[in-house]
């Protein structure tokens, strides 16, 4: 079972705040399946709204029954079994920043050639390439398994994805051993998301999707990253790889001077999304 990317609708509240009730109550009962307890803190963060807003929810969830409420947070009813993944779930992190995904995945698709043999990581980001990569002939190999199904669904592509459990609330494949494939796979790109970026590098959140992720990038020519500007405000204690590891970063028109100036010292080639009128009316 695949989550399916939560379609926000945005309207104006009396009390200031943009998102709709209905909205935050789904991306809250997304965050609390993703790990033991969701803080109000972070709620906050993926909601964007106030905190006796994000406490409301909470107690109405709970009364509903449809989560527990806790001190300082709310955590799931029916905690998954296997141990969750560090990070946002799939569904939560595909609501955000859309606009800015969208242009950054166009501009990543266009990197692409016809009978190019590439590797596509997991994450919102990349996913949003698929229905660029669907119109082309590619050899895929990909450790996410809503790229998979819908390049196996609508694209004549021919896709292999890496051996493992599946984490549904995230999306990806991961495998503790090395006999899942990957070192079978030699691409000449490889197009990749990040949890953050800093001078220290490419960081991630879980120590099981970086061990993946490095033995992906040892299968490739060269590194394409997709990041947003508001990746290089975040920061984590993982460090996947130094700056001067990427050939070349795709990111949006929100970027500062100074993460320019600090990618351009690592001699990284850096493209710049430009939003167009299209992508903001789809996403608006």
């Amino acid at each position: 079972m695949i989550d399916k990317p939560l379609k926000l609708s945005i309207i104006t509240c009396a009390e200031g705040e943009l998102m709709h009730e209905r909205e935050r109550h789904r991306i809250i009962l997304s965050a609390v399946q993703g790990k033991p307890v969701a803080t109000v803190a972070e709620l906050i963060e993926l909601t964007g709204v106030s905190e006796a807003t994000v406490r409301r929810d909470i107690a109405a969830l709970h009364v509903e029954k449809r989560l527990r409420r806790v001190r300082g947070g709310a955590e799931s009813l029916h905690p998954p079994q296997r141990g969750v993944l560090a990070g946002r779930p799939f569904s939560v992190n595909d609501s955000m920043h859309v606009v800015e995904k969208t242009a950054i995945a166009r501009e990543a698709a266009a990197l692409c050639e016809d009978n190019d043999d590439i590797i596509v990581n997991g994450g919102t980001t990349t996913f949003r390439m698929v229905p660029l990569l669907a119109q082309r002939r590619l050899h895929v190999l990909t450790n996410s398994f809503p790229v998979a199904t819908h390049l196996l669904e609508h694209s004549q592509n021919d896709v292999a994805i890496v051996g493992g459990a599946i984490y549904r609330e995230h999306g990806i494949v991961l495998s503790a051993g090395r006999d899942d494939a990957t070192d079978a796979f030699c691409a000449r790109r490889m197009f990749m998301g990040a949890h953050s970026v800093g001078r220290h590098g490419i960081m991630e959140s879980d120590p099981l999707i970086l061990q993946s992720e490095r033995r992906l990038m040892d299968r490739a020519d060269e590194l394409i990253v997709l990041a947003d500007s508001s990746k290089f405000e975040r920061r984590s204690a993982l460090v996947l790889c130094p700056l001067h590891r990427i050939d070349v970063l795709v990111t949006d028109e929100g970027i500062s001077d100074e993460a320019l100036k600090m990618l351009e010292v690592a001699d990284v080639r850096v493209v710049v999304a430009r939003t167009t009128d299209t992508e903001l009316r789809s996403t608006g």
